[in-house]
């Protein structure tokens, strides 16, 4: 993204944020007022009405359960209460119809309220023929009232205001207190002439006594505004209101308990004439707090629409007067930026690219060409300053970079030259002992296995080179068989025993790709035969394919995830930086191999087999193949002067136990021979005679030095120690007789276990 459009969207995100802001807080606000709006019209509409008719239910209930309870009730005043109860009833319904509640819980309320309304009829001819229990006909008025009772809990308690939902309550309680005093006119009503209750029906009126006074106590009282508060405490100071506390009193400590039920106290005779006093006027202030509460919802409602007047008018000026400051500052911004831009755009596409394409190259950079430290004071100064600073850096990041490898190259040169040499003594004493002591077959493997570790250490130290970014110089001179090829691979391992060769012999590497074929072979083999168990055999085998030679080595190791392939086959086709190296030291033969793929453009995967193991695939390209000539000699001829040849042929060689280890020679160049009984049939190089102790023994090769060794390894021959002239110090002597006693040891228990 351009600096201009991020100016530019640094200037218009805050304006947009203070408009969106003040639109979302606009529409919540009108949204609360809307939804204020709606609960006062269906509070006028269903609440109103719904609340007369509660009102006349309970005065309905109250005068049934008197008339079944044989009071002196006449069917006149009957009539004219139930035509009062139908035409709330009526008022209800036609309110109702025109529109529901606010919240789906009040319309499963106003629903139950209108199919109880349905019953009426069938209830008041049970009443009138006193058919069944007058508890069941009382409870079907008290259900009913509790269901309009529990709409204005639901109606009153979804409101997002908070004050209104606790006006709302102070409300519910109210109208809860009048149906627990109601209930108590029902049931002093239902005692009749002989003032008797049955014990559960005097256990409800205890009940609502307490309810009734908790609620006013707890919930309306401290809640009530001033106008109201000074109407109920009238009504609790009046004459009327203390005769039904006295009342209450003396029925729950005064009444008498007999066989049937309890006798309540004479003075419940006076509860009519003081209901009818203190109920209008309780009435009167459960009807002024709910208009209370709708006037006060809507005067909510209509401060919230001012406020949104207010936010709208204010917001707008604010974002005019945002906007021409953001523009202000903006352009005087990209002003200065501008020119900073044009002095920096030169560096960062010209300078500093060139120098650090010098710097890969080994060339010298002169102090002058990069930006120098100004020291200016401005913030645009400052910023120039930065920029010199970091290109400072970055350059000399580059030069310490380029100095590290190179002398990272030097140091891994220099070490394993001086490697090089010790591994070129350490033959050259392989060597001597082989001619001296060859007769020995013991002694013989041993110094086999002693040659087989320094070839290996000899491996290590090409890979140095390799990693090191150098080459390994080929010695062939002429193309070698594919079989020969796999052999001397093979003959690099350590575990050479267990390797099972499968190779075709008509076809032939070129000469200079040999040492690196053979190398990366070397390197897989000896992956597959440690990770593999130890008895267990690793195939390779060599055929023929579209793209060029393909060369499979299976193992039987452990299983390894799709993860694990993955990461190893990333290795094997990409060079990883020197950081990466030092992560996986322990790995670093994917990491030589890889490198020799790449030299060779050689491809290698990894892969499960269908043995459970790993299965390695070198695909050598047909550019380094040739055809095996018949003619041809079967093994690389060697450089070197050519070597006298015995006049008296050597006998054949003798066939060792199948069960005794393979002696495998190496030549002091660092490339492996053949196996002692293919050498007589195969080598065409000249052999001296070993001198015979009863039997005949195999021929061992003439060596020829550092043939194949890496070109930075090459040393010349350290001299042989003159016959009796103290070349060794006494604890090299110590040394090597130790190593002597070592190697004997280990041959003698390898020929033990191979004995039958």
């Amino acid at each position: 993204m351009r600096l201009r459009t991020l100016l530019v969207w640094l200037a218009v995100v805050p304006t947009m944020a203070m408009g969106v802001q003040a639109f979302i807080t606009a529409d919540r606000l009108l949204d609360r007022a809307h939804h204020l709006r709606a609960d006062v019209a269906a509070g006028e509409r269903i609440g109103v009405p719904l609340y007369e008719l509660m009102v006349e239910m309970q005065a309905e209930r109250t005068m049934t359960a008197a008339r079944w309870a044989g009071a002196s009730v006449s069917e006149e005043d009957l009539r004219k209460r139930r035509a009062a109860t139908d035409r709330a009833a009526a008022e209800f319904r036609r309110s109702s119809s025109t529109g529901g509640a606010r919240s789906e819980q009040a319309d499963r309320r106003l629903l139950e309220v209108t199919e109880g309304l349905d019953d009426l009829d069938a209830y008041r001819e049970r009443a009138d023929a006193r058919s069944g229990s007058p508890d069941s006909t009382i409870a079907y008025y008290t259900g009913l009232i509790s269901q309009m009772v529990r709409f204005y809990q639901d109606e009153f308690s979804h409101t997002e205001d908070g004050g209104l939902t606790q006006e709302g309550r102070v409300v519910v309680a109210m109208f809860s207190a009048a149906e627990m005093l109601a209930q108590q006119d029902t049931i002093l009503a239902q005692a009749g002439p002989s003032r008797e209750l049955s014990t559960s029906r005097f256990a409800d009126i205890v009940n609502a006594v307490g309810a009734h006074r908790y609620l006013y106590d707890m919930w309306i009282v401290p809640y009530l505004p001033a106008e109201e508060n000074e109407l109920y405490a009238q009504v609790a100071h009046s004459d009327a209101w203390q005769t039904k506390t006295r009342i209450e009193n003396e029925v729950v400590s005064e009444h008498t308990d007999t066989r049937f039920g309890v006798k309540l106290p004479q003075a419940v005779s006076g509860w009519p004439a003081a209901h009818q006093k203190w109920a209008p006027q309780l009435e009167k202030l459960n009807a002024n707090r709910a208009r209370g509460l709708l006037a006060q919802a809507d005067t909510k409602a209509a401060e919230l629409e001012a406020e949104v007047a207010w936010l709208i008018t204010g917001s707008g000026g604010a974002l005019l007067l945002v906007t021409a400051g953001v523009v202000f500052t903006t352009r005087s911004v990209l002003r200065r930026l501008r020119r900073l831009h044009e002095r920096t755009v030169a560096i960062a596409e010209d300078t500093l690219p060139d120098v650090v394409d010098r710097l890969q190259r080994g060339q010298v950079v002169a102090a002058d060409t990069l930006p120098t430290v100004r020291g200016d004071r401005d913030e645009v100064g400052r910023i120039s300053d930065a920029f010199a600073r970091v290109v400072a850096v970055s350059v000399d990041g580059h030069r310490t970079l380029a100095d590290e490898r190179h002398g990272f190259g030097m140091f891994a040169a220099g070490i394993a030259s001086r490697t090089g040499n010790l591994v070129s003594r350490q033959l050259s004493l392989t060597e001597e002992l082989q001619d001296t002591f060859g007769h020995d077959e013991a002694l013989l493997a041993q110094l086999m296995r002693s040659d087989q570790l320094t070839v290996g250490m000899r491996r290590q130290i090409e890979n140095l080179l390799i990693l090191a970014g150098g080459e390994i110089p080929d010695p062939h001179t002429e193309p070698m068989r594919v079989a020969d090829l796999l052999r001397e691979a093979a003959a690099e391992v350590e575990d050479f025993r267990r390797i099972e060769r499968q190779a075709l012999d008509e076809i032939s590497v070129e000469p200079h790709a040999i040492s690196q074929i053979s190398h990366l072979l070397a390197e897989l083999l000896d992956n597959a035969t440690r990770f593999s168990p130890p008895r267990s055999k690793v195939v390779i085998r060599a055929d023929l394919v579209a793209d060029g030679l393909s060369v499979e080595i299976e193992d039987r190791g452990p299983r390894v995830t799709a993860a694990a392939y993955e990461e190893m086959n990333g290795r094997l086709h990409s060079a990883p930086p020197y950081a990466v190296l030092a992560e996986n030291a322990h790995r670093l033969g994917l990491f030589v191999v890889g490198h020799l793929a790449e030299q060779l453009r050689a491809r290698v995967t990894l892969r499960r087999s269908v043995y459970g193991g790993t299965s390695a695939i070198v695909i050598i390209p047909k550019e380094l193949l040739v055809p095996t000539e018949r003619e041809q000699s079967r093994t690389s001829v060697r450089p070197g002067p050519p070597q006298p040849v015995p006049a008296k042929p050597l006998p054949a060689p003798r066939r060792l136990d199948e069960r005794k280890p393979e002696l495998v020679l190496h030549s002091r160049s660092g490339l492996p021979s053949r196996r002692t009984h293919e050498r007589s049939r195969e080598s065409t190089l000249p052999v001296r005679p070993v001198a015979p102790d009863g039997d005949s023994r195999p021929a061992l090769p003439e060596r020829v030095p550092q043939t194949h060794i890496a070109e930075q390894l090459r040393e010349p021959r350290a001299p042989e120690p003159v016959v009796g002239q103290n070349a060794a110090t006494p604890e090299e002597v110590a040394d090597a007789w130790a190593d002597y006693e070592h190697g004997t040891q280990t041959a003698e228990e390898e020929l033990r276990q191979d004995q039958p």
